[in-house]
């Protein structure tokens, strides 16, 4: 009786319900909990030094301890080639976008159009939503204004697009960044369903005139 829920989940973009998390899979999202909490705090204060790391150890555990959250679950591992490669990519589009940008505020009696686009995600799970926003986020130009959990659709705020050539092409270009997500740290049947189809696009994203 189990089997139509399942397919069901896979239908509709979701991933099938994973067993319980045993004690080793919990010590390890802890980990990698922590890892990204300190990770921040150095990032904010700017310096590499001991102080700040155990500043940062004392505040993750703070944080994990006093305001505990829904754990987000880990199932990959990390690639490194597929790390490096999103690394890359990432400073690449952000100088990229920073540059157009920069144009476009230049561009003196030029109307700059926007619009705000949905993207339906192949792999719907927290961890993939959470790194594939922040991701499209932190390019210049683009921002995300709401996240349909449930199925998984990511809704962006666009400058510069002006025609549906264009809101297509961004909707591509979030794939891709998925993609390259999933393939440094996804799992197998994560990667699997990157070769499904792109889902069609919603009613919301024509440019706004």
């Amino acid at each position: 009786m189990s089997a139509p829920a399942e397919n069901a989940s896979v239908e509709s973009g979701g991933l099938p319900p994973r067993p319980p998390l045993t004690p080793r899979d919990r010590r390890r999202n802890r980990i990698i909990a922590v890892t990204v909490l300190v990770t921040v705090w150095i990032l904010l204060w700017g310096t590499v030094s001991w102080a700040n790391l155990l500043s940062g150890l004392v505040v993750a555990a703070v944080v994990l301890t006093a305001f505990p959250l829904p754990p987000v679950t880990f199932a990959g591992r990390i690639r490194l080639i597929g790390s490096l490669r999103f690394l890359i990519r990432f400073l690449s589009d952000i100088v990229a976008a920073s540059i157009q940008i920069s144009l476009l505020a230049f561009r003196f009696g030029h109307t700059v159009h926007s619009a705000i686009i949905a993207v339906p995600l192949r792999v719907n799970s927290d961890l993939n939503l959470t790194l594939t926003g922040e991701a499209v986020s932190l390019v210049p130009g683009s921002l995300i204004l709401d996240v349909d959990r449930a199925r998984g659709i990511l809704y962006i705020h666009v400058v510069g697009v002006a025609t549906d050539e264009e809101v297509e092409a961004f909707r591509r270009s979030v794939y891709e960044v998925e993609a390259r997500i999933v393939r440094a740290i996804g799992s197998k049947e994560e990667l699997q369903r990157l070769t499904l189809p792109i889902p069609a696009g919603t009613d919301t994203g024509q440019p706004e005139r």
